[in-house]
């Protein structure tokens, strides 16, 4: 700790599920102005959660609602990340439960993230707005060390959905499953999957599977984070909303379910929204206090 003070209370929230075993586990830190980064780190570590959120005073003119404007940092157990979607989920319903719903906003280190909370029937749900974003070539060798990493045959993928970078706060490889059993076999090479990541500077691999027109299932190998597989990932969903419309894969007007967590016995459901005329992508999904 930085100063004598005791230390900060460490709520544990999941998002994407209005169930404590469901979705995606993050910590959540509601005052950390007593922490450096190396408090911060050692407690995500200490959790071993994909991520934890920590909350500090509003950096000065952050644009939102008096009492609702937060800075915010996350960090995996091994290192901080830009943004991440769940823990921003899950942050934004810790506070709904003190302050009530209403319009959230965060200055995140990838850029300023509105979130708009509701309560329905004891349910909170939380939807936030991302950051700018877009989608980019990924190298054909780049490619190659991916699927040699995940051990998937290029034949695997399906063929409608071009593999690319996607950005919607932070940086997610999109591969797309021919299959759902496809999806459901990951078994990948940790070490190898890791560097490759850390060269591109990517977060997580999006890996999906279409079901149907507006509802997919998908997986999120995230070693760079150790963490084998993320749960649920928010920041993921907005990348892969934006590539989706990038390739008129679904319509400028769209509301998309994405299915995760089933695989690894934490069924999560996150609700993407897509916007004709706004390149942002809207995130939403409930979430519950752990414990």
């Amino acid at each position: 700790m930085t100063t004598n003070a005791p230390r900060p209370e460490v709520l544990r929230y999941t998002a994407f599920s209005s169930d404590p075993a469901g979705g995606n586990p993050a910590g959540v830190v509601l005052d950390a102005t007593g922490l450096d980064d190396g408090d911060m780190l050692a407690i995500a570590a200490e959790l071993d959660y994909s991520e934890s959120a920590f909350l500090t005073a509003p950096p000065e003119g952050l644009d939102g609602p008096e009492g609702r404007a937060y800075g915010i940092r996350y960090f995996s157990p091994k290192a901080e990340v830009p943004f991440c979607g769940h823990a921003t989920v899950a942050t934004a319903v810790a506070l709904a439960e003190r302050i009530g719903p209403g319009e959230l906003v965060f200055s995140t280190p990838a850029g300023t993230v509105p979130v708009e909370v509701t309560e329905e029937g004891g349910t909170i749900r939380a939807t936030l707005t991302s950051v700018e974003p877009h989608v980019e070539e990924i190298a054909g060798a780049d490619l190659a060390e991916a699927l040699a990493a995940l051990d998937w045959p290029a034949t695997d993928l399906d063929p409608a959905f071009p593999p690319r970078v996607a950005f919607a706060g932070a940086r997610h490889l999109v591969l797309a499953a021919a299959t759902r059993t496809r999806l459901a076999d990951l078994a990948y090479d940790f070490a190898r999957l890791e560097a490759l990541m850390h060269r591109l500077d990517l977060t997580t691999v999006q890996l999906v599977w279409r079901e149907s027109a507006t509802v997919f299932h998908v997986r999120d190998p995230f070693p760079v984070g150790g963490v084998v597989e993320d749960p649920a990932t928010g920041a993921a969903a907005a990348a892969f909303g934006a590539y989706a419309r990038e390739f008129g894969l679904v319509p400028e007007d769209a509301v998309l379910t994405l299915h995760q967590g089933e695989d690894l016995g934490r069924p999560g459901e996150l609700t993407v929204t897509l916007r004709a005329g706004d390149s942002r992508v809207r995130v939403g999904g409930a979430g519950a206090r752990i414990g």
